[in-house]
């Protein structure tokens, strides 16, 4: 099972950025450390591109997991 997917990060002033990761759930885990630590939260995309972030100015995280993907139909 794969844990890769797609991070929407919104910041303060209605700004997002999306980035493609590897592993969204140690992407959340590195998340609350930095939250919790008052760091800059550092991302690796799956290009190997680094994005830094600064955690006070955070207003929402979206995930949306490589498994998630589908369409859903009517009947």
């Amino acid at each position: 099972m794969s844990n890769g997917g797609k991070m929407r990060i919104g910041v303060e002033g209605a700004h997002e950025i999306e980035i493609e990761v590897n592993d969204y759930e140690q992407a959340i885990a590195g998340l609350e450390e930095a939250l919790a630590n008052g760091e800059i939260l550092w991302i690796t995309d799956t290009k190997g591109g680094r994005h830094g972030i600064i955690t006070s100015r955070l207003a929402f995280i979206e995930v949306d997991s490589a498994e998630s993907k589908g369409s859903v139909g009517f009947s």
